[in-house]
């Protein structure tokens, strides 16, 4: 593949009852894939975008699962297998008001822990228009820490443009912890993606968000920066310019994976040609497609995303 986008980073199984249901008491459990940078990389494949993901996984009826299924949506998996490993995996109770979601992680010693980049096909980032990846592989082992930074620095070498969302879990590390690591791979990154609740508790930032954007773009020489503010839309600073875009109107079925199916409706107009602000507006009507489908993925068409644009709220250009 020449062009397009990479993403790289882990995929667990994600395993949950059905709605209404408690893990303790469910006696069946739905069977999915899910993985912020496998996310992005389908969302994307499937509004147009060559894409390839790439990571390590177990050589077991587990691990083909998981590239079963990213194949399925039109993404080319290049996977560094080995005999021995554990498949991560997640459980997920959805909530409803008064009682939260509750997510439990099974991913300790997973295979893609071990990931380095010599196993990795780094060929195809250098060729790749962008590469993706997302605050959560960073915080999965000390290697992974290494290889995120050393295929960033790769990809900044090759000129490929590079997006890293902050993407924090508090279950993966201390905000003072992942305030160091993200800050300390910030040289190699064009475009950042954060949500604003990241912005304010990771990275210690107050305020307007558009005044944080143009303070993070300005202080780290990022290209862009987009702010994800929930049912307040998103906001993008580049080249000087504020873009800010309103959330569509959308039923929420399942939010998990909504942010994913932003960046990669994002990315894949970018790659495309599109100018930030049309881009943006198409990110927030793939991201509101999404939280109507049940599970992380954006099983989305370009024709349902033109009908919500059509249809739908616009952006300003501020």
């Amino acid at each position: 593949m020449t062009g397009g986008l990479v993403t790289f980073g882990e995929t667990m199984l994600r395993l949950n009852p059905p709605s209404g249901e408690r893990l303790e008491t469910a006696t069946s459990l739905e069977f999915r894939t899910a993985g912020a940078e496998s996310n992005v990389a389908i969302a994307a494949a499937r509004l147009g975008a060559p894409a390839v993901w790439l990571s390590k996984l177990p050589d077991s009826p587990l691990g083909r699962r998981v590239t079963n299924e990213v194949k399925q949506h039109g993404v080319e998996p290049r996977v560094a297998w080995v005999d021995e490993a554990r498949q991560g995996a997640y459980y997920i109770e959805q909530g409803s008001t008064p009682r939260p979601t509750t997510v439990i992680y099974d991913r300790d010693d997973a295979a893609i822990t071990t990931a380095t980049p010599g196993e990795l096909d780094e060929g195809a980032i250098d060729e790749a228009d962008v590469f993706y990846t997302s605050g959560i592989t960073p915080a999965l082992s000390p290697t992974l820490t290494e290889t995120t930074a050393d295929l960033l620095a790769g990809a900044k070498r090759a000129g490929t443009t590079t997006a890293f969302d902050l993407n924090y879990r508090s279950k993966l590390w201390e905000p003072e912890e992942a305030k160091q690591q993200y800050e300390s791979l910030f040289s190699d990154v064009d475009i950042l993606v954060a949500a604003e609740r990241d912005v304010n508790v990771v990275l210690d930032r107050d305020g307007e968000a558009e005044k944080i954007a143009e303070e993070l773009a300005a202080e780290f020489d990022f290209e862009t920066v987009i702010i994800t503010r929930g049912e307040n839309g998103a906001l993008a600073a580049h080249d000087g310019a504020v873009f800010d875009q309103a959330a569509f109107e959308t039923n929420t079925v399942d939010a998990i994976g909504t942010g994913d199916a932003f960046v990669g409706g994002y990315l894949a107009r970018r790659i495309a040609g599109d100018d930030v602000s049309d881009a943006l507006t198409y990110a927030a009507a793939t991201a509101a497609l999404k939280r109507t489908i049940e599970g992380d993925l954006a099983v989305v068409t370009p024709a349902e995303v033109e009908q919500v644009l059509e249809h739908g709220t616009g952006g300003i250009n501020r």
